[in-house]
């Protein structure tokens, strides 16, 4: 009876304590959730009226310096938030007329060297935790647009200064000290294309930007180039020194010769070597230089131009923009080009008996074909006189493998002068068989691929000279 009424009082309590349970669950325990100690600014909370900011980050992974790698990051990407605006009547927006991708491609030049030049910018804070690193700036944008109107103001009043000079060089015919006066002054704004900057000169009011960049196309305008000859036959192993091509500067207006222009040269069809760099002397006159031919083109084109960089002086990256826009005088050189005529001669042999199939020489031929020169069997109308010798010898046999060498001589002469030019020798080429003609015919192959892969660069550079 007594353990009856136990049972029972134990059932009884244990129903209670579940009542309780239920009807009071503040009374069961709690999950702590973390604590957030990042800063407003890392929770996506960083832009400030008045200022642009910057958030930056670094792994400190210990290959690197992190503070420097975070401050960098965050100069990026406040510089980021300063943007240009191109004025409807800016020489930038003349630009962007003909060049769709121009106004894009200034935006970026810009950004990059704003995050090197950029100044007065504050650390505004920083957090760090055992992995990364993260840190705040800020710039104030008034004093941005302040320090910039000042460095704006320093740039105008220098360019007018070189824009007047070039006004005096001009009035006395001295043209290309003009040139170099207005490159001077365009540089010295070059930062500002987007901006429309109204200055007086001489009762004059005019927008510098665009009043230096008309001024120095009108003078390039004014050069003329003349090239002669005009057009050239050559054989593309002839040796181009000896040819007199010459180009001859001079100002159309007044008829004189343009001394001391600055000119270069490029193949602008074809290829090869030509001498890149000329200044015209006294009389305006520079000769030209091509060296070499290396196109199998039949008609190849050489351009001359005045090295509008020379004249500038510049190299800045906004400067080999904008300088592309440029019309520069430019002459050319039509070049002919005669291929070089072959006769060949071949006496190949496998374990000293003649082939049916002069397999090296064929291979020559084709390669020689691919490159541009003719063959002939007239040896009195060739350029070039290739003799190609080759044979095998027995080796030894391992097991049942038989082993051959091969040794082969290409000699090359030039034909009217009746020297030799090049020489190569395969020498000792290991061919493997079942058989000794087996094994020869493998050691013709590899010579083949030696003669491809190896040889004939050097060969077509040193005879084409």
């Amino acid at each position: 009876m007594n353990l009856i009424l136990q049972r029972s009082y134990v059932l009884k309590n244990f129903g209670v304590s579940c009542f309780f349970a239920l009807m009071l669950p503040s009374c069961s325990p709690k999950v702590q959730q973390p604590v957030d100690t990042r800063p407003a600014w890392l929770k996506g909370e960083s832009a400030q009226r008045g200022y642009y900011t910057g958030v930056g980050h670094s792994m400190k992974d210990g290959t690197n310096n992190y503070v420097q790698a975070a401050k960098k990051s965050a100069l990026d990407d406040l510089v980021s938030q300063i943007k240009v605006t191109v004025s409807s009547t800016s020489i930038l927006s003349t630009f962007e007329e003909n060049r769709s991708n121009f106004r894009e491609t200034y935006e970026q030049i810009i950004q990059t060297t704003a995050a090197d030049e950029i100044e007065e910018f504050e650390l505004a804070g920083s957090w760090e935790d055992e992995r990364n690193y993260w840190v705040y700036y800020r710039l104030s944008v008034a004093r941005y647009r302040e320090i910039k109107e000042e460095q704006k103001r320093n740039a105008v009043l220098l360019a007018t200064d070189f824009l007047k000079k070039a006004r005096a060089s001009e009035a006395k015919l001295d043209y290309l000290q003009a040139l170099g006066f207005y490159f001077q002054s365009f540089r010295s704004v070059e930062k500002y294309l987007a901006e429309a900057i109204p200055i007086t000169v001489d009762g004059q009011e005019f927008l510098l930007t665009n009043e230096v960049y008309a001024s120095i196309q009108k003078i390039l305008n004014t050069i003329q180039l003349r090239i002669e000859p005009a057009e050239l036959q050559v054989n593309r192993r002839v040796n181009l020194k000896d040819q007199p091509i010459t180009v001859k500067a001079l100002f159309k207006d007044s008829s004189t010769p343009a001394s001391a222009l600055p000119l270069t040269a490029s193949f602008e069809k074809g290829a090869g070597d030509v001498f890149p760099d000329y200044k015209t002397d006294e009389n305006g006159v520079a000769k030209m230089l091509v060296t070499k031919i290396s196109s199998r083109e039949l008609e190849q084109t050489v351009a001359v131009k005045v090295n509008v960089d020379g004249l500038s002086g510049s190299s800045s990256p906004i400067y080999n923009l904008v300088a592309k826009t440029l019309n520069v005088p430019v002459t050319k050189i039509l070049l002919k080009v005669q291929r070089p005529v072959v006769y060949m001669v071949a006496e190949e042999k496998s374990l000293g008996t003649s082939r049916n199939n002069n397999q090296l020489s064929n291979r020559l031929k084709n390669l020689l074909a691919n490159n541009g020169f003719e063959f002939t069997s007239d040896k009195s109308a060739a350029d070039l006189i290739f003799e190609v010798q080759a044979d095998s010898e027995r080796g030894s046999v391992s097991g049942s493998i038989y082993i051959t060498f091969l040794t082969g001589v290409i000699k090359v002469s030039a034909a009217r002068e009746g020297r030799e030019i090049y020489a190569t020798t395969l020498d000792r080429i290991k061919g493997y068989g079942l058989d000794y003609e087996r094994s020869s015919q493998d050691a013709y192959n590899k010579a083949l691929e030696t003669l491809e892969k190896e040889r004939m660069a050097e060969l077509l550079n040193t005879i084409l000279q």
